[in-house]
Parts: structure tokens; C-alpha cells; sequence
């Protein structure tokens, strides 16, 4: 009897339990779902968080970074002249980019130029963009990517320093920003651009935070600018030294910290990778001011302060395209290479040749990207960043040294495509600006100086100051 009682219990046992069993199993999915949802929100905000602040530092590097490094760099009497022409970007291409320049660099259009999507920033808001970065607003895209905008013909205002109008700069840095900048930005990182590596561009050119799109673009701009102005008066005969190395040092520190934003915010989230870029970036920057130095240290006997900070300049300008592809050996000897190199362009190339780059952008800009764009298809590791892939979704090799011999080829694409969008684009321009405005001050007022001359105030009052004590 008891025998049967239990069997008879089991039978109610099990039906019961089967029952709470599957009642309970929606419940543990929708706990496994909250938690999964609970993780991507989680992630979203660390990535939205850091490209904020990458963004941030992206914009230092301008105002005060490059202001204050090129400001000290020109006689006391262009300081605020060169330093507005920082400050002036910041103004004049957030509208740009606002208006019509964002548009034209990332929405979708043809292999080199972007179509009209998003003009007004139409349709730019709260949603990612999957195609560029499936975790962060588009919006924070579209602001972290202004930050480059601003800063790149910036650069260019270092080799026609203390000699061009404030009306033609202004004129010259709108038009080449939507004539040079943005089909360059397009064609490396937008939709359906010929560039692109990592959506299929016909010549796939690693270019991680802008080699080729920022540093080669502005630094061979500014030599035809350079070039095409003319010597500034009393050049070379005069001695023309920095009126604040001070101010310049202080500048080059700014960029150095900035350009983390710059390198490993094109991440575009909190990972890994981010982590890598960070380590490349710092690393080449490093060696690079060894470089540098210890070039400059063998020719003239004594290293000094200036070449130090032209050199760690030229090392982070150099790692900018493979700063998210290589490992920290290959920063080392990145940084290396462009610290030297770069350093030869400034004492001997120019030399050589004659012409007025005031500020060195051509040197360290155009040839340091140069050289680091060629240098990513060297050294480029999938192991560091898989970009590669065949059909199939197998990891593919990433640059010369793992075995594909043909992506220096396609960094050499690149290279050409941006030395030759950048002369013609800035000739046509310089040309057009010259007719419309006049590029360049007069003699009187060049002597004079152009915080004067162009806007009726001087960066330094010596005699009040003398006269209060």
C-alpha cells in the first residue's frame, strides 16, 4: 500500500514540476535578454564617453596646441596673427562641416566625393551609423570627425606664415576644406570610397587616423603655398629665429596628449585596439624626438629643445596611419625613421632647394605622412587589427612583412592620389583667391607685421608694462 501511495505521488510530483519548469524558462530568457541589453548599453556609453573626450583632446590639439606651437615659432610681431589663423579654423569649419562639409566626407555618393544626405546635418542624431561605428550616436561620429576637419588646414597656415592676408587665409582654408579635404576624406574612410579598407575600396589604404587624409593632404598644400607666395623679405639673408621657444614647447606637449584622441579615438570605442594605438602612438612620438635630436646633436654638436619637440611632432605624425595596424616594436622604428628623415628634410632638403616653409609643415607634415603611410604597408600585423578577410571570413594578411607584398602598392595609390589632389586643388585655389582677394600683405605691412597690420593689435605691450613700475 505504501508502495503504491508513492508511485501515485510521483506522478503528481513530476507533472507539477515539469510545468514550473517551463513557466520558469520565458522568465530565465527574459533575464538573459535584460542582462545582453544591459551589457551593449553598457558598452555604448563607455565608447560614447570616450569618443567625447577623444574629440576633446582632438580640438586642443588646434586651440591651444598648434597655436601655441606655431605662435612661438614666428617673430614677436606675427604671434596673434599666426595663433587667430588656429582659432579661425575652429569657427570657420564648424560651420562648413555643419552646412555641407560632413556630408560631402561621409555620406554615401561615389568612389571620391560624398552626395548631399546629410546636409544640415539632416538625419545626423541619436543612432549609429553601423557602417562607421555600430556603438556610438552618429552624431558623435559627426563631432569627433569635425575635430580633424578643423585641425588639418590649420596645419597647412605653418608655411605661409607672417606673409598671407587674413581675408585670403580665411577664403583659401573654406575652399580647400570643401575642394581638397573632404573628397580626400571620402575616398580613405567614406562609403564607397576608392580608399577605403575597411568597406571594400578599390585600392584598400590603411590609413588608421589620417596619413594620408590630414598629414600628407596639408603638408604638400603648404609647400605649394609656400612656393607660391615667395620668400618672405630678408629670406634666408635675415635670421628669422622663434620669438618664444617657450610657448612652442608648451604647444608641442599639448599636441603629444592630444594626439591620443587623435590616434587611438579613431578606434571609435573603448577597446583594445584603442589600447594599441595609444601604446603605437607614445612610442613613436618617443623616438622620434631621440631621432631628431640625435641627429641634430651629431651635425651641430648640441641637441636643442626645438629640434627635440619638431621631432616628437614628426614621429606622431608619422604613426598617424598605422598607429591602430602595428605593434609597439614597429612604432619604435616608425618613430625612428621619421625623426631622422624628417630632420634631413628640414636642415637639408630645404636648404637645398631654397624655399620659404616657414614654419616646417611641409617637412614634418608632409613628408612625415609620407613616410608613415608608406611605412603602414610595411609594417601592418593583422594580429594587432584583422582588417583583411576573405570570403569566408578567415583573417587575411595585413602588410609586407606577414606577406602581402601588394599592399605597398595600394599605399603608394594613396600616397599619389593625395600629393596630386592636394597640388592641383591648391593651385586652382591660390589662383582663384589671388584674383578675388590678393594673397599676400604688402611690403610695408609685412616689415610692419601682421598683428598690426591685420588686426590692429600686438601680443606683447613692453613699454606699458615698463612704464607701470
Amino acid at each position: 500500500m505504501r508502495k503504491a501511495l508513492m508511485v501515485a505521488s510521483l506522478f503528481l510530483i513530476i507533472p507539477a514540476s515539469l510545468a514550473a519548469a517551463q513557466s520558469s524558462a520565458p522568465a530565465g530568457d527574459d533575464r538573459i535578454a535584460r542582462v545582453e541589453q544591459q551589457a551593449s548599453e553598457a558598452k555604448s556609453s563607455a565608447d560614447n564617453a570616450w569618443m567625447l573626450v577623444s574629440s576633446a583632446l582632438v580640438l586642443m590639439m588646434t586651440g591651444p596646441g598648434l597655436a601655441l606651437f606655431y605662435g612661438g615659432l614666428v617673430r614677436k610681431k606675427n604671434v596673434l596673427a599666426t595663433m587667430i589663423q588656429s582659432f579661425a579654423m575652429m569657427a570657420l569649419v564648424t560651420v562648413l562641416w555643419a552646412l555641407i562639409e560632413y556630408s560631402l566626407a561621409f555620406a554615401a555618393g561615389t568612389s571620391f566625393i560624398g552626395g548631399l544626405e546629410h546636409v544640415f546635418l539632416r538625419d545626423v542624431g541619436g543612432h549609429p551609423d553601423a557602417d562607421y561605428a555600430a556603438t556610438i550616436p552618429q552624431s558623435t561620429f559627426m563631432i569627433y570627425q569635425l575635430m580633424f576637419a578643423i585641425i588639418t588646414p590649420a596645419l597647412i597656415t605653418g608655411a605661409f606664415a607672417e606673409r598671407m592676408k587674413f581675408s585670403a587665409m580665411a577664403l583659401f582654408t573654406t575652399l580647400w576644406s570643401l575642394l581638397v579635404y573632404a573628397p580626400m576624406a571620402h575616398m580613405v574612410w567614406g562609403k564607397g570610397g576608392l580608399l577605403n579598407a575597411s568597406l571594400a575600396g578599390r585600392f584598400p589604404t590603411l590609413d588608421f587616423a589620417g596619413g594620408t587624409v590630414v598629414h600628407i593632404t596639408s603638408g604638400v598644400s603648404a609647400l605649394v603655398c609656400a612656393l607660391y607666395l615667395g620668400r618672405r623679405i630678408g629670406y634666408p639673408q635675415e635670421a628669422m629665429p622663434p620669438h618664444s621657444v617657450v610657448l612652442s614647447f608648451i604647444g608641442a606637449c599639448l599636441l603629444w596628449v592630444g594626439w591620443f584622441g587623435f590616434n587611438a579615438g579613431s578606434a571609435l570605442g573603448a577597446s583594445s585596439l584603442a589600447t594599441s594605438a595609444f601604446i603605437a602612438t607614445h612610442f613613436a612620438a618617443a623616438t622620434a624626438a631621440i631621432g631628431w635630436g640625435g641627429a641634430e646633436w651629431v651635425r651641430n654638436g648640441k641637441p636643442s629643445a626645438l629640434g627635440a619637440i619638431s621631432g616628437a611632432v614628426a614621429g606622431l605624425v608619422a604613426i598617424t596611419p598605422a598607429a591602430g595596424f602595428v605593434g609597439p616594436m614597429a612604432a619604435l622604428v616608425i618613430g625612428l625613421i621619421a625623426g631622422v628623415g624628417c630632420y634631413w628634410m628640414v636642415a637639408k632638403v630645404k636648404a637645398r632647394f631654397g624655399y620659404d616653409d616657414s614654419l616646417d609643415a611641409f617637412g614634418v607634415h608632409g613628408a612625415g605622412g609620407t613616410m608613415g603611410a608608406l611605412l603602414t604597408g610595411i609594417f601592418a600585423s593583422s594580429l594587432v587589427n584583422p582588417i583583411f578577410k576573405d570570403a569566408h571570413g578567415n583573417v587575411l594578411a595585413s602588410g609586407v612583412l606577414e606577406g602581402n607584398r601588394h599592399q605597398i602598392v595600394n599605399q603608394l595609390m594613396g600616397v599619389l592620389i593625395a600629393w596630386l589632389l592636394a597640388i592641383v586643388g591648391t593651385l586652382i585655389i591660390l589662383k582663384l583667391v589671388d584674383l578675388l582677394v590678393g594673397l599676400r600683405v604688402s611690403d610695408e605691412h609685412e616689415v610692419q607685421g601682421l598683428d598690426l597690420t591685420q588686426h590692429g593689435e600686438e601680443g606683447y605691450y613692453w613699454e606699458a608694462s615698463v612704464s607701470q613700475f
